[in-house]
């Protein structure tokens, strides 16, 4: 599998083309991850993280992270840590 899931996508706004997570663990700027909804899932780096609109290195466990993606990320994907 992909490695450990971190959280959850709850919301996208589509003209920034950012993605809001839910995490179950921490995440920061440099981690790869993956965002799987379904059949359809694609990785990523993560280049910019932002809670509260403020941009932050790292977002630990129960935070609301914005990042921004190349793609889009639907609601309820699940994101996932890679090794």
């Amino acid at each position: 599998m992909a490695g450990k899931q971190i959280g959850t996508v709850t919301h996208w706004y589509d003209k920034l083309g950012v993605a809001v997570v839910k995490l179950t663990a921490k995440l920061a700027k440099g981690d790869r991850i993956k965002i799987k909804k379904g059949v359809e899932e694609f990785e990523e780096t993560v280049s910019s993280l932002q809670i509260d609109r403020a941009d932050v290195a790292s977002a630990k466990k129960g935070d609301d992270a914005a990042m921004r993606l190349t793609q889009r990320a639907k609601e309820g994907a699940a994101v996932f840590l890679l090794d």
